[in-house]
């Protein structure tokens, strides 16, 4: 056998012929176990297939095309009474025009009154500013306090346009500091006169100053006050503070400066947040003739499929959805019995980027919510809200965050999904409210033939 040298530097070969011929025959016969194994694969899936009753088999499915709906409605039929947070102001957008908030509220004093003759020296009012929104810092705000002419009660219901009877007593021109912007605030107030003649007329029967549920109290004497913000140009403010008791100490109240007959100086507290719950409503006005950018809210209320929907803070104008295509499979005897794997709203966003505004999270609200309405027409959020609430404090599983880079909202909603497509009384609709709840940022999305709509994306399990 002759031998063949590739190199002078080696004298030598590196690879016998035997070994490697071993090697292609081994590569070649892994090739092939590998071709016949998924061969076989195949087949064995197919055995027995024709002896199982044919429901022993489910099939897992994706539906990208299902309809939907958008449309901008509005109603003022939303109960805004013992809010957790309640609103001062006005606020302008051009695109949804003015709206106007107030609160009102009782107050409750908060020791018991000792029945010693006294001289009212002052009363203070003492605010905590939540947020505060705003264009023009420079402008002169002033608060207007008017006395209630009927009383409130904690279990009636009350709505944004409640009518509000007014006794008379009235206090205005009360004048709003100036407030730092991103954080909290904490103002005093004087009233008109150093709130002298708000002392007397509070005081004026102090048979009157005690609390009881069986008897005419001081809830009845003096039934409450309605907060109104007033601002002298164009450019409003808009103010929030909480009316709940946070557990640790009051934030709202007055304070009477009093002193008795030898001189000793006492006060007494008015609460707004008190620990026992006062009776409380907020009041909003949505002037939409105002607005000087799109349709002023053109097609409130109707069927109009408009390229865009609407969402609006302070109980406005929200979005409403339906799912026709869901109702259709309902409906459609074929698809026997399904649990639902995967369903998600993707609500996109219509918001375009300039050099003045790149971002979109200043503008739009970090989070907005779903909710359903009963045959009844009582209004309940959607089950997978609450889904493993205990352990899933920010509620991920539901979701509703703004996707800032995406510009969409995202919405998972396969329990309430199933529960419809379950429900054999008619109670519930194929049909979802967007919302915000509390909050003042206003938001427009996309809808219907826009060239990025709605998306329903719907997987399930047939059984």
């Amino acid at each position: 056998m002759t031998r063949y040298y590739n190199s002078y530097q080696n004298p030598r070969r590196f690879v016998s012929v035997p070994q490697n011929l071993f090697r292609i025959f081994f590569t070649t016969f892994i090739v092939m176990v590998t071709v016949l194994a998924g061969s076989c694969k195949k087949e064995v899936l197919k055995i027995g297939g024709d002896i199982l009753p044919e429901g022993d088999f489910v099939s897992i499915k994706s539906i990208d095309t299902l309809s939907i709906f958008s449309y901008t409605m509005y109603d003022d039929s939303a109960r805004t009474d013992l809010s957790s947070v309640s609103y001062l102001g006005q606020d302008y957008d051009p695109y949804f025009g003015t709206t106007t908030a107030g609160f009102v509220s009782q107050i409750r004093l908060n020791a018991k009154w000792d029945g010693q003759p006294f001289t009212v020296d002052s009363v203070k009012l003492f605010l905590q500013i939540l947020t505060n929104k705003t264009v023009a810092s420079g402008a002169i705000h002033t608060l207007s306090l008017s006395e209630l002419a009927n009383q409130i009660f904690v279990d009636t219901a009350y709505y944004p346009n409640s009518p509000i009877a007014l006794s008379g007593f009235h206090m205005s021109d009360i004048p709003i500091p100036s407030l730092r912007a991103d954080t909290i605030n904490n103002i005093t107030l004087s009233l008109p006169g150093n709130g002298v003649e708000f002392g007397k007329y509070l005081t004026r029967d102090t048979t009157k100053l005690f609390y009881n549920n069986n008897n005419p109290d001081f809830r009845s004497y003096f039934k409450g006050l309605y907060f109104q913000l007033n601002s002298t140009n164009t450019d409003p403010y808009l103010l929030s503070l909480s009316l709940t008791f946070n557990s640790s100490n009051y934030n709202n109240y007055f304070i009477l400066y009093i002193h008795d007959s030898i001189g000793t100086a006492k006060q007494y507290s008015l609460i707004l947040d008190a620990k026992n719950t006062n009776a409380s409503f907020n009041t909003f006005n949505h002037d939409f003739s105002t607005a000087t950018t799109g349709d002023k809210m053109a097609h409130l209320n109707t069927t109009y499929k408009d390229t865009l929907s609407y969402l609006q803070s302070l109980d406005g104008v929200y979005t409403k959805l339906i799912l026709p295509g869901l109702k259709k499979i309902k409906t459609d005897n074929s698809f026997g019995k399904i649990s639902i794997n995967r369903a998600r709203l993707v609500v996109p966003v219509h918001f375009k980027a300039t050099v003045l505004s790149p971002y979109i999270t200043p503008y739009v609200p970090s989070q907005l919510f779903l909710r359903y309405r009963s045959k009844t027409g009582i209004r309940y959020t959607v089950p997978d809200y609450s889904l493993g609430s205990s352990v899933d404090i920010s509620h991920s599983f539901f979701d509703g965050k703004l996707d800032s880079v995406a510009y969409v909202y995202n919405f998972n909603i396969p329990a309430f999904v199933q529960d419809y497509l379950e429900d054999a009384t008619g109670n519930i609709e194929p049909e979802l409210d967007i919302y915000q709840g509390a909050g003042t940022k206003n938001v427009i999305l996309n809808a219907n033939k826009n060239k990025i709509p709605v998306k329903f994306e719907f997987t399930y399990t047939k059984f």
